[in-house]
């Protein structure tokens, strides 16, 4: 059996993938594409992922793409232990929180680089995009909270697919300094996810690409046209809702954005 995930490790989608697996004990290598940053990949990855996006999971030469279609494959290839409840209506709910931050809460996550590492829109709508997405954070911590409720984890009394679709966005979210309150449900169930070994492994990972300079001046990368964002559905959303319209209209001028690539 030959499992690799196609992965950079400071991304979300790719995490929750990485956690899945190791919940399982399913061992796998991972890949860094080439040529991701500039919209140029191509080879094996892209074969796997046509989309050219991260996570992509190739298990004995069958390559499988979207975070949440490898999750599935992943609990229908290794059934046990089961990442998902038992019941229909949990089943659905955890299914529920996995879409809302992955299109919600991570687009926020992604504006706040955009705006602190990537360096766009200094100044005043800088100061108002931080503001708003702060707020949203905060609120999306909430709807989070209110989902959790009495439980000891999204999933229930065990962790599993909520818990490792919330967990690399929430820990996102405290990178960019916007933590849950202290004394919260959720600030305890963040403390007591962080300390699985299927998490702990997974973050480390992050701290391994921010230990050895991260990926450099990215903001002069991008500005040399040698990086390209990628703007998809809900990050192009975010952007435009939240008041950057400008920054999307100078990106697309500077040719330093990038969308989806049509199949071929």
């Amino acid at each position: 059996m030959a499992v690799t995930v196609w992965d950079h490790p400071l991304s979300p989608y790719a995490q929750k993938v990485k956690i899945a697996l190791r919940e399982k004990g399913v061992a796998f290598d991972t890949a860094i594409p080439g040529g991701i940053g500039v919209g140029g990949a191509a080879g094996e990855f892209v074969a796997a992922n046509p989309r050219a996006e991260v996570p992509a999971l190739v298990h004995d030469g069958f390559g499988i793409f979207d975070s949440t279609i490898i999750l599935e494959y992943i609990e229908d290839a290794w059934p046990e232990p089961s990442l998902l409840p038992a019941a229909p209506a949990d089943r659905a709910r955890v299914r529920m929180i996995e879409e809302v931050v992955d299109t919600h809460l991570e687009a926020v996550n992604w504006g706040l680089t955009e705006l602190r590492a990537f360096r766009r829109g200094q100044g005043p709508i800088e100061e108002a995009l931080s503001t708003r997405a702060g707020e949203q954070v905060r609120g999306y911590f909430a709807w989070l909270e209110r989902e959790l409720g009495n439980r000891q984890w999204f999933n229930g009394d065990d962790f599993g697919w909520g818990d490792l679709s919330a967990v690399p966005y929430v820990n996102g979210s405290v990178g960019h300094g916007i933590a849950p309150a202290a004394g919260s449900r959720l600030a305890d169930w963040l403390a007591c996810a962080n300390e699985r070994p299927s998490v702990r492994d997974t973050v480390a990972e992050v701290a391994a690409v921010a230990a050895s300079g991260g990926m450099g001046d990215v903001a002069k990368l991008l500005e040399q046209g040698l990086f390209k964002r990628e703007y998809r559905d809900h990050r192009l959303e975010w952007m435009v809702k939240s008041g950057g319209l400008e920054i999307v209209s100078q990106g697309m001028a500077k040719g330093n954005i990038r969308f989806t690539p049509d199949l071929a």
